[in-house]
C-alpha cells in the first residue's frame, strides 16, 4: 500500500490513526464540501505528521456528500490515480460510507476498520496487514493538541518542576482537607499579604494587618492555626504573629507562592500526583493550555485544562473543583472531550464536595465520570481512576 485513502471525519484521532499505523507515501482524505479543510488546515495536519516522525504527502479531495454518484465518481478517480490503495472506513459521515460500499462492489481494493472497543484493526477485505492488529500508536498530550490543530502553551504551572513536590503534595493536600471550610478565606488572606504589583519582581516576604479586607466588604483575621500547618509543611518560612497587630512570613519559593495564591491548585496538584502514581498514563500534565489556532498570539481563542493525560491513543481530560459543580462546567468538559476524541476520549470531574443528585446525573448524561469528597478522604480516587480506565 502506497496510499491511504481515509474518510474525512470531525473527530480529528480517527483520520490519523490509519496514517500512524500504516505510513503510508500519501494519503487522500475524501471530504464532504461541509467539512472541506482549507489550506491552513492542511498545513496544521502536515506539521503533526511531521512532528511525529511521519513523511506523508497529504491531499483533499471533496464532493457534495449527499450526491452519491458525485461521490462514487470522486472516489472511482482517486483509485484510478493511485491503484496500489488501500480504503480505512474508520472515519466519514453514513452517506459516505454508502459511497465507499458501492466503490467496493466494483473494483477489489484492501479495506480495514479500527474498532475503539478492542483497540484493534481489521481486515475488511484484502487487508491482511491490518488483520487483527493491534494498534500501538501512543500519544502525549501535546501531540493531542496539534492533532487536533492546536498547539500546546504553558500553564499557570510549569511542568518541568514538578518531580521537585511530589513529596510536598500529599502534606500540602491533608491540611487543606482539615482546612476546607475555610479554605477560601486563607487563600485571600495569603493574597492580601502578598500582592502582585505590576513591573515589579515577584517577592517572597509578605507581611500585613492581622486583619484584613475579605470578600463584598468583610473582614477576614489571621487564619493562626492554617499558617502554622504551612510553617511545619514547610512551604512557610520565617512565620511571625502578632495577635491583632500583624502577620509576615517568607514562602519557601516562587512556586509554593503560587500555589498558595490560587484557590485551586492544591486540588489539581493532589489529582496530578495521583495520575502519575497510577503508572497508567504516558503523559500527565498539570494546567495545560490548548492554543486552538495554534498561533501563540495573546487574543488567540484558548482552553485550560486542569489536569490531562494520555494512554495510547486515549486522551484524558479532568477538571477538578473545590467548589460545587455547575451545568456549564460539565458542558465544557464535555465539548472538550469531544472535539478531540469522542467517543475514544475520556473526561471526569473531581470535586471537593459531595456532589448533588442533579450533578451526579447530568454527569452520568455526558458520560463524565464523577469523583467527590468521599473518594478524596477515604484515598478511593486512585481505584476510581483505574476503573475509569477500564
Amino acid at each position: 500500500m502506497q496510499t491511504l485513502i481515509e474518510l474525512f471525519d470531525e473527530r480529528p484521532l480517527e483520520n490519523v490513526l490509519g496514517v500512524e499505523m500504516f505510513r503510508p507515501e500519501r494519503v487522500v482524505f475524501v471530504c464532504p464540501q461541509a467539512l472541506a479543510p482549507d489550506e491552513r488546515r492542511r498545513k496544521k495536519m502536515q506539521a503533526y505528521f511531521r512532528h511525529r516522525g511521519i513523511d506523508t504527502e497529504i491531499a483533499f479531495v471533496t464532493a457534495r456528500v449527499f450526491d452519491t454518484e458525485a461521490m462514487l465518481r470522486l472516489l472511482r478517480k482517486v483509485v484510478g490515480s493511485y491503484p496500489d490503495c488501500a480504503l480505512d472506513i474508520t472515519g466519514g459521515t453514513d452517506a459516505v460510507l454508502f459511497a465507499a460500499g458501492l466503490l467496493c462492489s466494483e473494483v477489489s481494493i484492501p479495506v480495514f476498520t479500527y474498532s475503539r472497543r478492542r483497540n484493534r484493526f481489521f481486515n475488511i477485505r484484502n487487508a491482511d496487514f491490518a488483520a487483527n492488529l493491534p494498534c500501538s500508536v501512543s500519544l502525549s498530550v501535546e501531540d493531542c493538541f496539534l492533532m487536533a490543530g492546536g498547539s500546546m502553551r504553558q500553564g499557570r504551572v510549569d511542568n518541568s518542576v514538578l518531580d521537585r513536590y511530589m513529596d510536598d503534595i500529599d502534606p500540602f493536600f491533608q491540611m487543606y482537607l482539615r482546612n476546607r471550610s475555610q479554605w477560601n478565606n486563607i487563600v485571600t488572606y495569603i493574597q492580601r499579604l502578598s500582592p502582585t504589583i505590576p513591573d515589579q519582581p515577584i517577592s517572597l516576604e509578605a507581611e500585613g494587618s492581622y486583619t484584613v479586607k475579605g470578600e463584598r466588604a468583610s473582614r477576614i483575621s489571621a487564619p493562626e492555626a492554617a499558617l502554622r500547618e504551612l510553617e511545619e509543611i514547610g512551604f512557610l518560612r520565617n512565620l511571625s504573629i502578632e495577635p491583632e497587630k500583624s502577620v509576615s512570613f517568607r514562602f519557601r519559593d516562587a512556586h509554593i507562592r503560587s500555589w498558595l495564591r490560587d484557590v485551586g491548585s492544591v486540588l489539581e496538584l493532589y489529582v496530578y500526583r495521583v495520575c502519575r502514581d497510577t503508572g497508567l498514563f504516558r503523559d500527565v500534565r498539570l494546567s495545560a493550555i490548548v492554543d486552538w489556532e495554534g498561533s501563540g498570539k495573546q487574543n488567540a481563542v484558548t482552553n485550560e485544562l486542569d489536569v490531562m493525560c494520555t494512554r495510547g491513543i486515549t486522551p484524558v481530560f479532568i477538571s477538578c473543583k473545590t467548589c460545587d459543580v455547575k451545568t456549564e462546567a460539565l458542558n465544557e468538559l464535555a465539548v472538550l472531550r469531544d472535539r478531540f476524541g469522542g467517543n475514544i476520549a475520556k473526561a471526569a470531574i473531581v470535586t471537593a464536595e459531595k456532589g448533588g443528585a442533579a450533578m451526579r446525573n447530568r454527569a452520568a448524561e455526558l458520560n463524565i465520570a464523577v469523583m467527590d469528597l468521599h473518594d478524596l478522604t477515604t484515598g478511593e480516587i486512585d481505584r476510581r481512576i483505574r476503573a475509569m480506565m477500564q
